[in-house]
């Protein structure tokens, strides 16, 4: 349990209750609570008793004590079960919250996007106090490309739904060999399903497993080489496990980890040596099949190196084998330039948040919390960043293994100007500028914006550069290419974040970026130690963009990027 965990369940359960209609006051005492636990510069080890902190009272004490005693908030659980389903894809609508979505079901009796489409179409929804006919046309806009039920996910909803299943799946002792499969795989930033492939010994005994482990709605197939079923989720996501026997493994996880265009080119090498590819193994031309211990092995039956998933995009991958061994791997990155700490809006401590680093065997790291201009974020104001410096540099003398760098994510203001002036920017280490506000500006003012940070002879990089948020928002749309031509004249780092909700920069802008020699830094923008985890998502779709490991900071020596960040 921490810190940040608690937060979001006293977030949530004041959602839920304002959507029943439940009294502000009361609703009002859970986001109180969550903001107390939100702005206590404390992690949660810190704390000798959360329950005295002014803010938090009788109610919202069950809760944390239910989370920190069984890891679950029986609250939230009876709420979810309280709430209309059909209720929360309303929130992904713009300018619906929690209280119109919940006057909307009280007054017009609203569950559901159609029902809410019905409304406005007899208009209802106009008559209503506080929308009016200009809010019910914006509306039936929205409502005419909505998706209430999604056929695409994106790559962060996707990744919760598989983490969740291999927990269970590592608990059934009849399952030898698992992996997801898939664009997932591939780390796509959409997947239309889930594919698992699995080595099994009983596959009788792990279908009644899977059936009874999982959240399921409805059960499409259930053989003894593969079950489907749908996934009783707020968007219900189907899910295919292939059962297969060891030595057909790699094999089949080669062949449902794709992509299409992939398989037809090894298909046509196979063919070329006269063999040919199942998704068991190699037919020999005497017909015998050939199985593999591992995909290494599959590939190496061609001649071919090891491929990465992420690289079997469109074939051309075998036309680039000489550039594999260059490409970015999870095991080269050394550093992480972003992330933060309870100081501003993080879970953990600083030194929480080195040891956690260290032990991911990291050689140096930033300290990059928010700056004042984000209150919602707790940032730091000039005097309480000079105080952070102090403490870094005091921490600094315990460790002999790591480095740490004082550094901030500061924010470009909507006016041009930048949150610190240049004497504190030159006193830090490194410095991040972005954009966290007023994302609704013309292009070429958010570019003015934008080329003030690129100017400042103290910004070291631009983080999420375009602000996206993958499958909710496109972000504030910046010229893309004229950033990083930007980037090339100033000398700058543009950041990959490797959050799964971001993976900003895209695909397409990377290998741009790369080309022009513009280095990139994958950085967690970790807010919690468990965030520090995403690291490996953020290297794998790099390798999508080819990124070479040269061209990304953390792969760097410490030393290195000092003289990066002196020139």
């Amino acid at each position: 349990m921490n810190k940040k965990t608690i937060i979001r369940t006293l977030e949530k359960i004041a959602l839920y209750m304002e959507l029943q209609g439940e009294n502000p006051f009361k609703v009002g005492a859970f986001r109180k609570a969550a903001q107390t636990l939100e702005l206590d510069p404390r992690s949660l080890s810190k704390m000798d008793d959360i329950l005295s902190l002014k803010g938090i009272g009788k109610g919202t004490g069950s809760v944390i004590t239910d989370l920190m005693e069984k890891g679950k908030s029986d609250l939230l659980e009876e709420l979810e079960e309280a709430v209309p389903s059909g209720l929360l894809p309303l929130l992904k609508l713009p300018g619906l919250g929690g209280k119109k979505i919940a006057k909307l079901h009280q007054e017009l009796g609203i569950d559901s996007p159609e029902s809410l489409q019905a409304a406005c179409e007899r208009g209802d929804v106009s008559k209503l106090a506080g929308f009016g006919k200009k809010t019910e046309e914006k509306l039936l806009k929205e409502l005419e490309s909505f998706q209430s039920i999604p056929t695409h996910f994106p790559i962060w909803s996707i990744d919760a739904i598989v983490k969740m299943i291999e927990q269970e799946l590592s608990n059934i002792e009849e399952i030898s060999k698992y992996s997801v499969a898939g664009s997932y795989r591939r780390r796509k930033e959409f997947s239309s399903d889930i594919d698992f492939v699995m080595a099994v010994t009983d596959p009788e005994k792990v279908r009644e497993k899977i059936l009874n482990a999982l959240p399921i709605s409805e059960i499409v197939a259930a053989g003894d080489t593969k079950v489907s079923v749908k996934l009783d989720m707020q968007d219900p996501v189907d899910v295919d496990f292939r059962f297969v026997t060891e030595e057909q493994y790699a094999s089949t996880l080669h062949h449902f980890t794709g992509s299409k265009e992939h398989n037809v080119k090894m298909r046509q090498l196979a063919k070329s040596l006269g063999k040919k590819i199942s998704e068991y193994g190699v037919e020999q031309e005497d017909g015998s099949v050939k199985t593999f211990k591992t995909e290494e092995e599959f590939f190496q039956h061609f001649n071919l190196p090891f491929i990465p998933p992420t690289l079997r995009k469109d074939g051309t991958e075998l036309d680039r084998l000489d550039e594999i061994p260059s490409v970015i791997q999870p095991e080269d990155i050394i550093s992480d330039l972003h992330m933060h700490t309870t100081w501003s809006d993080g879970a953990h401590s600083i030194q929480e948040m080195v040891e956690a680093n260290r032990l991911l065997g990291r050689r140096y790291m930033v300290i990059t919390d928010h700056s004042q201009y984000l209150k919602v974020a707790n940032g730091l104001t000039s005097s309480r960043l000079r105080k952070q410096m102090e403490e870094i540099r005091k921490l600094q003398l315990q460790y002999d293994d790591i480095r740490i760098f004082c550094g901030t994510e500061m924010d470009i203001l909507p006016d041009g100007s930048l949150d610190f002036d240049d004497e504190l920017l030159a006193d830090l280490d490194f410095v991040i500028a972005s954009i966290h506000s007023s994302f609704s500006q013309p292009q070429e003012k958010i570019m003015e914006r934008i080329l003030t940070a690129m100017k400042n002879p103290h910004v070291d990089m631009i983080a999420h550069p375009t602000g996206r948020i993958i499958g909710q928002r496109p972000g504030y749309e910046p010229d893309v290419p004229q950033l990083i031509q930007w980037a090339k004249e100033y000398g700058k780092i543009l950041e990959l974040n490797a959050n799964p909700f971001r993976l900003d920069l895209a695909e397409e802008y990377l290998v741009m970026a790369q080309e022009l020699d513009v280095p990139i830094a994958i950085n967690t923008d970790a807010h919690s130690i468990e965030q520090l985890n995403v690291m490996p998502i953020g290297v794998q779709y790099g390798q999508r963009a080819w990124l070479k490991k040269e061209n990304v900071v953390n792969t760097w020596s410490v030393n290195r990027f000092e003289s990066f960040l002196k020139k």
